[in-house]
């Protein structure tokens, strides 16, 4: 028998140099035949694929997203998004014709004997010594599958090819089928294996039993971080003749809870989700389920797509504390008001509008007004301050608190700006405001300069002149009644009081007067004279803060707009499943496995 069943072996599995030779020449004649015969649904085998619709928007998304985002995001955390942009790239390369799916499990959960179920002959070694697959054994049901199984790095002497079978094996064309090792292993190298050839593969079948399904390194490991892979997994509670009716239910509910715990999606009721079912794959009890699941799965074709589309939305995922924002952030109006103001007291601008008023009210009274209130005001000064020179050294301390307000000004406009960005947006906001307010005060000091002082030579209204005069004329008159009355005293002309008293004191009351009403005109002219000073240099202030701190504060809250506009679409809506898949479905002719698997049990 056991002879009988090795000439099976060979005569439906090609391992051999001739046995490959003899398959090339009859690919070749069918070739030959096909271009004799046409056929109206002939189709060269696809080398590679091209991604559509949302996921192409998805993957052009999460460039530009990396693109903008290398200076200001740490390398670590896109990291992730490049290798799936990397993965996308190498697997539209290849095949899209094929789908590969892993066949993963523990020490013992009988996932070679499975693989050898699936097969229909024994291909990879099963037996009790552990472990016993140790590296990874492929089986592909059509050709043009190369390319795949050396990205995977599959040796070629591991590759297997069936012949032409029945009507399962057309079922299966395009299915590549890879027997990892454990993933419990002892050895380091296997569970190495294991995690990378994971995180290549389309889909994966996960073969656990009675004993080790709630293992937690499987759970912890492998099926909460690839919870949002469920599209695209499959969970096998193997070994089930080992359990009675009753107990194979109790140990399948519990699977299901476990997975619903670890975030699982299960595709049950119609939904999309991960496939869960029972079976046995040594006596061979529900291994023609899984394996018309399997084909009907293969058949879709949109397996390394949602595989993609899944590890999108994990990179996503793991990005969105770098680029989702609490609130809304920016600068409004109010803020920017805000920094202007903070600048216009830093360069003294409302200090020098007072000084331009009060310098053009001094200037009038100094001009039209009486020449002994200008001497006794002279006095006064000399008096108080000991000196007449007006460029006076400002205290240092001053220059000092000029320096601190335009800091603070910038701080505060930069937390304001980055309030509620995420950590790395927010420090390049601070950092673009920090550069910016580098030789901020030299530069207002340098604009200041530049404007001139307001109150240095203010102009003069036109009706100066004649004021000047009418005082001129008014002290004249003084003048001229005390020399007329002088000379009365003195005898020169002849007496009469009341005329040069008259003269002395009309020129008396008429000077302060005309000082009063130069005084009340010129108070809506310096006022304006001096708001026109402070205007001009708060625009002067307000301009070089924008330059050097507020546009390089807005491109960097605009480039944050523009990585969240295309975060927002590599996050987008995932589109649902061409087929959804009935898990655990029921089909005719199944007897208490059926039964069991029907539907999600109340938990």
């Amino acid at each position: 028998m056991v002879d009988d069943e090795r000439e099976r072996g060979r005569e439906r599995w090609d391992d051999g140099l001739i046995a490959r030779r003899a398959a090339d020449k009859a690919a070749d004649r069918s070739v030959e035949e096909a271009a004799e015969t046409p056929d109206e649904d002939f189709s060269p085998p696809a080398l590679g694929g091209s991604y559509g619709g949302p996921l192409r928007a998805r993957l052009d998304a999460l460039h530009e997203l990396v693109g903008l985002s290398r200076t200001r995001v740490e390398s670590e955390a896109l990291a992730e998004a490049g290798r799936v942009l990397d993965e996308a790239a190498a697997r539209q390369r290849l095949s899209s014709r094929h789908t590969v799916i892993a066949l993963a499990g523990a020490t013992g959960s009988g996932k070679s004997t499975l693989f050898n179920a699936l097969a229909g002959v024994p291909v990879s070694e099963t037996g009790l010594r552990r472990p016993t697959t140790s590296a990874p054994i492929a089986l592909s049901w059509s050709e043009g599958a190369a390319g795949l199984l050396d990205r995977l790095a599959v040796p070629s002497r591991l590759r297997r090819r069936p012949l032409a079978g029945g009507a399962g094996d057309t079922e299966l064309q395009g299915l590549v089928l890879v027997d990892l090792p454990d993933h419990d292993s002892a050895v380091t190298a296997h569970r190495d294996q294991v995690d990378r050839v994971l995180g290549l593969v389309d889909a994966v079948i996960w073969v656990v039993d009675p004993e080790k399904y709630a293992d937690a390194a499987l759970h912890e490991r492998y099926l909460r971080p690839l919870a949002g892979h469920a599209e695209v997994t499959f969970v096998v509670l193997n070994q089930i003749d080992r359990l009675g009716t009753e107990a194979a239910d109790l140990v399948l509910d519990d699977l299901r809870r476990l997975l619903d715990e670890d975030g699982v999606a299960l595709g049950e009721h119609g939904e999309p989700g991960a496939t869960v079912l029972a079976l046995s794959a040594l006596t061979g009890e529900g291994v023609p389920e899984l394996r018309e699941l399997v084909a009907r799965f293969v058949q879709e074709r949109t397996a390394p797509e949602r595989r993609l589309a899944a590890d999108v939305d994990s990179a996503a995922a793991r990005l969105r504390q770098a680029y989702v924002a609490d609130g809304r952030p920016g600068l409004d109006e109010r803020a920017r008001d805000a920094f202007t103001d903070r600048l216009a007291v830093a360069v003294g601008a409302q200090a020098a509008g007072e000084a331009a008023e009060r310098v053009w009210r001094r200037g009038a009274i100094r001009a039209c007004g009486t020449p002994w209130l200008r001497l006794y005001r002279w006095y006064e000064r000399m008096r108080a301050h000991g000196s007449t020179d007006p460029h006076l050294a400002a205290p240092a301390e001053d220059e000092l608190t000029a320096r601190q307000r335009v800091e603070q000004a910038v701080r505060i406009v930069a937390d304001d700006a980055s309030r509620g960005l995420p950590a790395p947006w927010a420090q390049a906001v601070r950092e673009a405001a920090a550069r910016g307010a580098e030789g901020l005060p030299e530069a207002l000091d340098e604009l200041t300069v530049s404007l001139g002082d307001p109150a240095a030579r203010p102009p003069r209204p036109a009706w100066w002149p004649a004021a000047v005069l009418a005082q001129a004329a008014m002290t004249l008159l003084q003048i001229f009644g005390a020399l007329w009355l002088v000379a009365q005293i003195v005898g020169v002309v002849q007496p009469g009081l009341l005329p040069p008293v008259l003269v002395m004191l009309g020129g008396i009351i008429g000077g302060p007067l005309v000082e009063w009403a130069c005084e009340s005109a010129v108070k809506g002219p310096a006022r304006r004279y001096g708001q026109e000073a402070e205007r001009r240099l708060r625009e002067a202030a307000a301009a070089c803060g924008r330059a050097r701190v507020l546009d390089p504060v807005a491109a960097e809250l605009m480039r944050y707009r523009e990585v969240r506009e295309q975060y927002a679409t590599v996050v987008g809506s995932r589109p649902s499943a061409a087929a959804a898949r009935v898990v655990g479905g029921r089909r005719p002719g199944t007897g208490r496995l059926g039964a069991t698997r029907a539907g999600a049990r109340g938990r």
